[in-house]
């Protein structure tokens, strides 16, 4: 592979390649003679087209330009492309940012705050950036998470440890989540272009500023939804009303938030968290799923009651 990397970026005369990421894609680091840094996406075959890495780039380009956040920025190839040919995968390569993923046990409220903010910034420039007319990413509607056809990340009946008993309580959550989203609409004010992924993994804490990194899922969906990601895989944990709490004031110190909208937050959670089941149900051999199947299901249960109980 390192040959192929040499002839596709101007790496130099000698650099390391290593793997330090796999999710659904590949992530290396690369580090040169010269002392630069870069991080390598090895795209995961089938996940995308041409075009909606295409636009995913145009996004990224677009933030840099006016300096929206602090986000990983892609870096063209000999050839001046972004997207390059690595044997049999497509490859992306980004400069390196430094920074340190936060967890989940850390003290995360002035994060969750500032990530608030960073959602806002970008919701503003979504609402005024003009898109090329061939951009195009996928929808994170309900249909492409939790509906019955083809939902893009598998569905929630063939979920993580989900068993027969479960089934019903789930089906009526889903049901709840539908018409409460079909009711709060798809208005460009709502529902537009999103991350759809600001995530604890997808961040680097440095110093006092907060990177975001990973825009691989980033497609058409609630505004509000880039809230729920916050906490994903987390939304059991006691101080996750907390955290959101925190995120929706970092969000108003940027951009208007109405009560209705901050409100329907525990419907994108409970999606969310539903999302993630079905993923890791497709995901099952990953160390992720067998660190979580354990409790996963049934922790989503306790969390379908809770909502149900307020919504249902």
């Amino acid at each position: 592979m390192k040959a192929e990397l040499a002839r596709a970026f101007d790496l130099g005369p000698d650099f390391s390649c290593r793997l330090i990421n796999i999710s659904e894609n590949e992530t290396f680091k690369i580090e040169t003679s010269d002392g630069r840094a870069f991080a390598l996406r090895l795209i995961r075959p089938g996940y995308h087209t041409k075009f909606e890495i295409a636009s995913e780039m145009a996004w990224l380009k677009s933030l840099h330009a006016q300096n929206v956040i602090t986000a990983a920025r892609p870096v063209h190839g000999r050839d001046g492309r972004d997207l390059q040919q690595i044997g049999a995968r497509e490859a992306i390569l980004f400069e390196w940012r430094e920074g340190a993923e936060p967890l989940i046990g850390d003290d995360l409220l002035d994060i969750a705050e500032k990530l608030g903010g960073i959602a806002a910034r970008l919701h503003d420039h979504v609402e005024q950036w003009r898109r090329p007319d061939w951009f195009i990413r996928p929808r994170w509607d309900f249909a492409a998470a939790l509906g019955e056809t083809a939902p893009r990340w598998g569905h929630w009946r063939d979920g993580l440890g989900v068993t027969p008993e479960m089934l019903p309580l789930f089906q009526h959550c889903v049901d709840v989540i539908k018409v409460r989203l079909e009711r709060f609409g798809h208005s460009p004010r709502r529902f537009n272009l999103i991350h759809g992924d600001l995530r604890l993994a997808n961040l680097l804490v440095d110093g006092a500023e907060v990177k975001v990194i990973d825009f691989d899922d980033s497609g058409f969906g609630w505004f509000m939804y880039d809230a729920a990601t916050m906490v994903s895989f987390h939304e059991h944990e006691a101080h996750v009303p907390e955290l959101i709490a925190q995120w929706v004031e970092g969000y108003r110190r940027i951009r208007a938030l109405s009560t209705e909208d901050e409100n329907e937050i525990e419907t994108f959670i409970m999606f969310r968290r539903l999302l993630l089941l079905a993923w890791l149900g497709t995901h099952a051999e990953t160390d992720l799923a067998r660190t979580l199947k354990p409790t996963f299901a049934d922790q989503t249960t306790i969390l379908c009651g809770h909502y149900l109980r307020k919504f249902g």
